[in-house]
């Protein structure tokens, strides 16, 4: 069985004069991270493997989660291949983890979050929101054997406000 936890990275800021990849959280986007972490939190979680996308948003978000969620850093890894907005780049990496990890947890970037909950997810989803959570199951032993799996979770900043 193999487990996904895709993130969307929380809410940026178009207050400073950066180029894209280097764009920080602003305050609701820290907040709305914080909320649903925690929320993950107390719904108890197991993750053998935290993945980011090395864009300052969602490593920031990523951040949050890994205090909030107290994992160890020596399972976390940010890739500039997951600065990935179609999703060709989020499925191959998906698809070449290590058969030794079961529960994996991905921040990453829309339109390629959502294309991916609806491609393998079970479940329609618009939009994932920023700092939306969708967790996918996978009845598979290899990763690259992921094809429809079942959408067991959904985690939104709205549904806990």
């Amino acid at each position: 069985m193999k487990n996904i936890i895709l993130i969307r990275h929380a809410k940026s800021s178009w207050e400073f004069d950066v180029i894209d990849h280097e764009r920080p959280l602003n305050n609701r986007g820290v907040a709305d991270a914080n909320l649903v972490s925690k929320q993950l939190h107390k719904d108890g979680v197991s993750i053998d493997q935290l993945v980011s996308s090395d864009a300052i948003r969602a490593k920031d978000t990523a951040g949050i989660f890994i205090s909030n969620l107290k994992i160890d850093n020596n399972i976390v890894s940010y890739h500039y291949d997951l600065y990935d907005f179609a999703g060709y780049n989020l499925i191959e990496f998906i698809k070449s983890c290590s058969d030794a990890i079961h529960n994996l947890m991905i921040f990453g970037h829309n339109h390629a979050i959502t294309d991916f909950v609806n491609t393998y997810g079970n479940r329609s989803i618009d939009n994932v929101p920023t700092s939306g959570l969708v967790k996918i199951q996978f009845d598979v032993l290899h990763w690259n054997e992921i094809e429809q799996g079942e959408t067991v979770k959904t985690l939104f900043p709205r549904d806990l406000k």
